[in-house]
């Protein structure tokens, strides 16, 4: 009776042996990343005085180095096949990711357009690059990091999960639903950019950071809905 009732806390809870997560367990690991992307953004205002709106390239570096080695260690507790994966090798995976993620952001980004040059205005001049190149760190965190390290190089999920879009298992849907949903937003944020409506957060990539933010958090708040109704599915057809 006590093995059954641990097994039972154990499937529900976190994580269960066969490598499962709850969605209970989703949940905590959206609230610990979305609390130190808070904590970014508090970082950012509170200890540099600068926003999105005043110096992305500095918020968006704060952002991403804060957020980055969270999500690094708590998903390379979700790493598949363990016993041949350990927890250092996937953190050390997810370094790799988070850079050839971040290759891949920014040449999808400049491919659609994305500014690289300079920007010139009467008494100063900006440049697009490094607001370009940490925008798409930030967005290596949300999309390419995650799934470096639960998935490590192998093409098989990697094809299944994003491709064909066949995820298994509530892991593989906290990391496909949020991911795609930064992408979604992000795209969704750019539509303001060309509007002459001269307001400064219109510039590139202010409103496409705010977009990615706000898709990544509607693709986990989709994700858990997903969790919680193929369980209550799962529950009324053993019942």
């Amino acid at each position: 009776m006590n093995e059954a009732k641990k097994k039972k806390t154990e499937t529900y809870v976190v994580v269960s042996r066969d490598g499962s997560m709850s969605a209970l367990g989703a949940f905590f690991v959206y609230l610990i990343s979305g609390l130190f992307l808070g904590v970014g953004f508090w970082v950012a205002r509170n200890k540099f005085a600068v926003d999105l709106v005043s110096d992305p390239s500095l918020t968006l570096f704060l952002l991403w180095s804060i957020e980055f080695p969270v999500v690094a260690i708590v998903y390379s507790f979700l790493r598949k096949a363990p016993e041949k994966c350990s927890w250092s090798k996937a953190v050390g995976r997810s370094i790799l990711g988070l850079i050839s993620g971040a290759f891949m952001n920014a040449l999808g980004a400049i491919a659609l357009g994305a500014p690289v040059g300079m920007q010139y205005h009467y008494l100063s001049s900006h440049a697009y690059l490094p607001k370009t190149i940490h925008w798409s760190f930030l967005m290596s965190v949300f999309t390419f990091l995650p799934a470096t390290a639960v998935f490590g190089a192998s093409w098989t999920d990697w094809h299944r999960a994003f491709a064909s879009m066949k995820p298994i298992g509530n892991i593989e849907y906290m990391i496909v639903i949020p991911a795609y949903g930064a992408i979604v937003g992000g795209w969704f944020g750019a539509w303001p950019m060309p509007l002459d409506w001269g307001r400064p957060w219109q510039e590139w990539p202010i409103c496409v950071c705010y977009g990615a933010i706000g898709g990544c958090i509607v693709g986990q708040i989709l994700s858990l809905s997903l969790m919680f109704l193929f369980r209550k599915h799962k529950n009324l057809k053993v019942a």
